[in-house]
């Protein structure tokens, strides 16, 4: 169990490491490529690896988990990232990684909510004040001209709430024992069924001469392979063994990865301010999560007694 629970962490850090530098990736296609067109073309090329990797068909024998599956890339895959995507042509790349660091919170009272498992405490809501503060801080940049941009930073909040939905749908759809690659490419199927009617409401075009920038290649292919592909099946593997609340503690590391690759790659400021609002975000999380980690860990002990 020890070392089935050490493969689920490190399933985790690697896809947090990889996570945290796809808004770099993503800034730098948007010189190039609409929001929906780096969604669309990522998720095709994630859902023909996963294809080639593992093409044996997946039997569902229930209607209702082709439900969640169907839901589940609905959420995870074209809400969420057209919802990113589109934030960051409207706010900074360290603004939405920040961001992201509220998603064990949302994932926590829907973890409560619906799935039952950890009772919030007044440890929860006080970290959740904390880390909003520090948001606000960063929103700002530290500056007098009031860098708060409204519109970016409010639909990458939602996007956050997508993701924790799209963490509980992992986590129930795991325990139907299907196959993690299956289960991923399936998730992929549908986002991308999903995504088809928007390309015609959005200036989606299919112009390929841009496919021969190395850059936009070498970007479009690792958010296509790394960044999909091989992320969501080690995130939900990751969700599997540690469960959603555990698994989503590891987001903390993305701002830090984000905003370490927004300096080197952007040359993005990040000012006195911003850090604060940075640590503020942080320990808000850490304050909030401890807690709920702690009281969880009392109840098994508490059932393992009886």
């Amino acid at each position: 169990m020890e070392k089935k629970n050490t493969v689920g962490h490190t399933a985790a850090l690697i896809t947090v490491l990889i996570w945290g530098t796809t808004f770099i990736s993503t800034k730098i296609l948007l010189n190039d490529f609409t929001p929906i067109e780096i969604l669309f073309y990522r998720f095709v090329i994630g859902f023909v690896v996963l294809l080639m990797i593992y093409p044996h068909r997946l039997k569902v024998t229930n209607k209702k988990h082709e439900f969640l599956f169907a839901s589940a890339g609905l959420c995870g895959v074209t809400l969420y990232y057209l919802l990113e995507n589109i934030a960051l042509t409207f706010t900074m790349a360290s603004n939405v990684g920040i961001i992201s660091s509220v998603v064990p919170f949302f994932t926590a009272i829907l973890t409560y909510l619906f799935l039952k498992e950890g009772p919030l405490r007044i440890n929860f809501f006080i970290g959740f004040i904390v880390a909003i503060t520090g948001i606000y801080l960063i929103s700002f940049n530290g500056t007098s001209k009031f860098q708060l941009n409204p519109l970016g930073d409010l639909l990458a909040v939602i996007a956050t709430l997508v993701w924790a939905t799209y963490s509980v749908l992992t986590r129930k759809i795991s325990g139907y024992g299907y196959h993690t690659i299956q289960t991923t490419r399936r998730v992929f199927f549908f986002g991308i069924l999903f995504m088809m009617p928007v390309l015609f409401l959005f200036d989606f075009e299919w112009e390929l001469k841009r496919f021969t920038n190395p850059v936009s290649l070498f970007n479009l292919l690792f958010l296509g392979l790394g960044a999909s592909a091989l992320c969501f099946i080690t995130w939900g593997y990751a969700v599997k063994i540690l469960g959603t609340v555990k698994s989503s503690i590891y987001i903390y590391a993305v701002p830090v990865i984000t905003v370490l690759t927004s300096m080197i790659v952007l040359h993005e400021q990040i000012t006195y301010m911003s850090a604060f609002g940075i640590v503020l975000t942080l320990s808000g999380l850490v304050i909030s999560e401890k807690k709920l980690s702690s009281k969880k860990a009392e109840n098994n002990m508490r059932l393992t007694k009886t």
